[in-house]
């Protein structure tokens, strides 16, 4: 009775043993995951998604997200070309697009991905002029993403975007930046200006050599000036009478008369 009660605890087991074991080897990859198989420590293929089998003990698995990564990179000290100190910090997106070469290539894709960011970052930017960080933005986000693409291509990854979502100045060159654009606007104005007075003198200057070419429009002009005055009735107005006026005046009078 003895026996046949240690046979059978063997037999139960060796059943939990081997459903245990049943259980482990069966894997489940989703539709976005990837299965790097390795067997006795040598890369064998990549599985999924869906239903795999691992062998216990022979095979190791390591599972890859393929979606799409936001990294956001830290916040960077940079010197700009012109020799002004900014903090930026931008976002990264990128995916894993083979999976052995994430896996085999590099110890840990995502420590990698970011600090080359970084790295990326601080150099692209310190090649660029304040105004061009501030102002071009989507060209520089470009140049970032192209140089890491480039270096991220042997780990298996794709960097489809590069945004620099801010830059922080301190406040002595935020004052700076004010009293430059107000020094701008006033140029401007005073340039606005200049050229009005310029427009306007030369249409009096046409004005009046239009008026000298033609004696009767100069004394109508002469005549319309004062009606103007005159509309004022509190004023006093002494004027000379002109003699070329008068002349005329009284070569009309002459030439009204009845004969």
């Amino acid at each position: 009775m003895g026996l046949f009660d240690a046979g059978n605890l063997v037999g139960l087991l060796a059943i939990v043993v081997i459903v245990m074991l049943a259980g482990s080897a069966v894997r489940i990859m989703r539709e976005y995951q990837r299965a790097v198989m390795f067997t006795l420590g040598r890369f064998t293929g990549v599985k999924g998604p869906g239903l795999i089998l691992v062998i216990p003990y022979v095979q190791q698995m390591v599972r890859v997200d393929l979606r799409t990564v936001v990294l956001d990179v830290p916040s960077q000290d940079v010197i700009s070309r012109d020799n002004v100190s900014v903090k930026v910090n931008a976002v990264l997106y990128f995916r894993v697009v083979d999976a052995d070469r994430a896996v085999i290539q590099v110890e840990n894709f995502l420590v990698a991905t970011s600090q080359l960011a970084q790295t990326t970052l601080r150099s692209v930017l310190g090649k660029h002029t304040l105004d061009e960080m501030l102002a071009e933005r989507d060209r520089l986000n470009s140049d970032i993403q192209e140089i890491l693409d480039a270096q991220t291509e042997t780990w298996g990854i794709k960097v489809s975007s590069v945004e620099i979502k801010q830059v922080d100045l301190n406040e002595t060159m935020v004052r700076a930046i004010g009293r430059q654009a107000e020094a701008e606007r006033l140029r401007r104005a005073k340039i606005i200006n200049a050229e009005g007075e310029q427009q306007a003198a030369a249409k009096l200057t046409e004005a009046a050599r239009l008026l000298a070419a033609t004696p009767a429009a100069m004394q109508l002009r002469y005549l319309g000036t004062l009606s103007e005055i005159a509309n004022d009735k509190n004023s006093t107005i002494v004027f000379p009478f002109p003699i070329d006026l008068a002349r005329m005046l009284g070569a009309l009078g002459e030439g009204g008369k009845p004969g």
